[in-house]
């Protein structure tokens, strides 16, 4: 089934989960074919297939969120010559791990990590405990004028970019920013070639850092530039190239996170939540807020309904900071 998500309709999302159980597999390869890239797919076991899929399509980039129970597919060449892709895939491992059989041997793809490969060229895919990635396809045009290659000659596997999955997985979000030209830098830093934009990489790759470390009090200039391997001059301005600061951004993001656990979790005090979201003084939190919001903390608790009390413990507060789950659903 397909419908359209709250994302003023730009995201698409495909779903087996009330489709016959005989055609499941069927639909979900005719899906991938038309949204994505065409592909078989064959069950590991008996049990009935169930995926979702998110999808996006911009003005460049095609962009996806997976996720799927066991299962294997492959791109042939029969079934790249029904199916051309002229595309570059990258695939970036959220959770479960993943082979990738190609041409040259077998690779194993953990979360964390993100494989880079020819979309038109055969390989087979496979997930014995499930799939949760985000997978990008970037037209064979578009990664030409990125790196000035035509393609990858063999897959590549990196470090995932946190800037990528997590600007990418936002995108994806209802109601969530899309930037896709941090998305092309992000791609082309990935495969190793120079960008012609780095402070774009370098906002992006700060913007992912502080969302990591958000509810860390000592979260400094100090600390971002030496977290992702920048100067702190070029950190300064590649901010100011956003118009804004690194002290405003953190701030600001501290805020907000802020007003939305007042909201989903009312019962917390509001101490509690300033503590969470890297405050150290609660009377500074408060005037802030107010700067921010023109409202105080605890009218935001008022305003919550009794349906949205509910019971909250420790870390749940504030949450993981960079999980994935989280992070890029």
């Amino acid at each position: 089934m397909i419908e359209d998500t709250a994302t003023a309709g730009r995201v698409r999302r495909f779903s087996t989960a009330e489709l016959p159980e005989a055609r499941r597999v069927e639909l979900w390869e005719d899906h991938n074919r038309a949204a994505l890239i065409g592909l078989r797919c064959r069950l590991l076991g008996d049990t009935p297939f169930d995926g979702t899929e998110l999808n996006l399509q911009l003005d460049r980039l095609q962009l996806a969120r997976v996720r799927g129970t066991s299962h294997v597919v492959e791109r042939p060449a029969d079934v790249i010559r029904r199916s051309p892709a002229d595309a570059v895939a990258v695939y970036l491992t959220l959770v479960g791990e993943a082979f990738f059989y190609h041409d040259g041997g077998v690779l194993t793809l953990r979360p964390g990590q993100a494989l880079i490969c020819d979309a038109d060229r055969p390989f087979m895919r496979g997930f014995s405990h499930g799939l949760d990635e985000l997978a990008i396809k970037v037209p064979r045009g578009v990664f030409h004028d990125l790196t000035g290659l035509e393609s990858v000659r063999a897959p590549i596997v990196r470090a995932t970019s946190r800037a990528l999955a997590r600007t990418a997985g936002t995108a994806l979000r209802a109601g969530g920013a899309v930037d896709e030209p941090a998305l092309l830098h992000l791609i082309a830093d990935l495969t190793g070639r120079r960008v012609a934009d780095p402070a774009t990489v370098h906002l992006a790759n700060a913007r992912a850092f502080i969302e990591d470390h958000l509810t860390d009090p000592g979260l400094t200039a100090t600390r971002v530039a030496a977290g992702i391997g920048i100067s702190e001059r070029h950190l300064s301005r590649a901010f100011a190239g956003a118009g804004t600061s690194l002290p405003r951004h953190i701030l600001a993001r501290r805020l907000d996170r802020a007003h939305r656990l007042l909201a989903a979790v009312p019962r917390t005090p509001v101490a509690e939540v300033a503590a969470a979201c890297g405050f150290h003084s609660r009377t500074y939190f408060a005037q802030a807020f107010r700067e921010r919001f023109g409202i105080r903390p605890t009218d935001v608790r008022k305003s919550a309904t009794p349906s949205d009390f509910r019971p909250i413990t420790g870390p749940a507060v504030a949450g993981p900071p960079g999980a994935p789950a989280n992070d890029y659903s």
